[in-house]
């Protein structure tokens, strides 16, 4: 099978690592050291290679080594189906994020483009009983990952809305002030729409077509108050219209695609997911990264690469064993962490190991 995969990746000036080249087969990579030690940094370059603020969401400048504060830099060369792609990106002080693909300046959703990045981190693990936002977010990385043309939609749309937002805060009351950006808002929240529900769409079918001890879970998208949202152009651009009033009232758009909520039914039980207990919550979450990883797998021709943060977390040692297994079934390069190599004993010999230790207060990486 062809393969998406990091085979090289080196770190320069990036959180906790001066100076670090890892080579790396397309297999699982498991990554162990105490805690604090710079593994899940490691996992978090990877994810950069991918558009958007990577795992943790964290600015440009938040991610160079400190106190230093002289930028970073992370490169790798990535095995993309039959082709093979040298990925840099890089953010000087005081800028943005760069990125070059085989040596030409590229835009971030260029990376989307030639791979496919799926992560679990611990924070995720609070997903069904926090915020909306959290899963909205969620969502989109999941449709991100089937469409990467996703990304401009909503950068699309969020524009349209931070200029509407301004409109109302000025508590400006000129309808043609609004008319040209509810139409913007309309046209990419209905694309943004289409592509969660596809993406909604095509877990359920990898969750009903599999083999798996995890459970399946039944998603629906909701509008935050409940109900469902208006679905069209022309329906969400009239929506936008009608509830001007109430939005100038609280000074910011009240409804649309960014008000969508993520819905989830642990289907044998039929019980919501925000009452579900810790482990299952995460075995769902789990059971949704897979579904992903198959469906992608499907639609283009190679497992995506997969980060697991500390995955095995609320899992008993059986679950944790047929992640293992999935993975490597799947044929997949999993970047993975835990504190104890012993904790990847159901791996075996099906992965390669790191080791990364606090050397003179830096991350040192070394091949176990």
């Amino acid at each position: 099978m062809p393969e998406l995969a990091v085979t090289s990746l080196r770190l320069s000036q990036f959180r906790s690592h001066k100076l670090a080249r890892i080579d790396a087969a397309a297999r699982p990579i498991a990554i162990y050291g105490a805690n604090g030690a710079g593994k899940t940094n490691i996992l978090e370059a990877v994810s950069m290679l991918s558009p958007g603020r990577g795992l943790r969401r964290a600015t440009a400048e938040a991610l160079g080594r400190q106190p230093e504060g002289l930028g970073w830099k992370i490169a790798g060369e990535l095995r993309s189906l039959h082709q093979v792609h040298e990925v840099e990106t890089w953010a000087e002080p005081g800028s943005g994020r760069q990125v070059r693909i085989d040596g030409k300046a590229a835009a971030q959703v260029a990376l989307g483009r030639i791979a496919r990045v799926l992560w679990l981190v611990p924070s995720m693990d609070r997903l069904w009983i926090e915020g909306a936002e959290g899963r909205r977010r969620f969502l989109d990385r999941i449709a991100l990952s089937f469409e990467p043309g996703h990304a401009d939609a909503v950068l699309a749309y969020d524009k349209a809305m931070r200029e509407r937002n301004r409109l109302l805060k000025d508590m400006v009351r000129d309808a043609h002030w609004y008319t040209a950006l509810e139409h913007q808002m309309a046209e990419a929240g209905e694309a943004i729409r289409g592509v969660r529900g596809a993406a909604i769409a095509r877990l359920a079918e990898a969750q009903a077509g599999a083999e798996t001890v995890f459970p399946v879970a039944e998603l629906t998208l909701t509008a935050a108050e409940g109900g469902t949202a208006p679905e069209g152009v022309d329906a969400l651009a009239e929506a936008l219209a009608e509830n001007r009033g109430a939005d100038l009232r609280a000074g910011r758009t009240l409804i649309g695609p960014h008000r969508a909520d993520l819905g989830a039914v642990y289907a044998a039980k039929s019980v919501p997911a925000e009452q579900c207990s810790t482990g299952e919550q995460k075995a769902l979450l789990i059971s949704l990264i897979l579904a992903n990883a198959r469906a992608l797998a499907e639609d283009v021709g190679a497992p995506p690469i997969v980060l697991l943060d500390e995955v095995a977390a609320h899992l008993d040692a059986d679950r944790s064993a047929a992640l293992y297994d999935e993975i490597c079934a799947l044929g997949a390069q999993a970047w993975m962490t835990e504190t104890e190599r012993g904790l990847f004993e159901a791996l075996g010999d099906r992965g390669d190991y790191l080791e990364v230790r606090e050397t003179e207060g830096a991350s040192e990486v070394v091949v176990a």
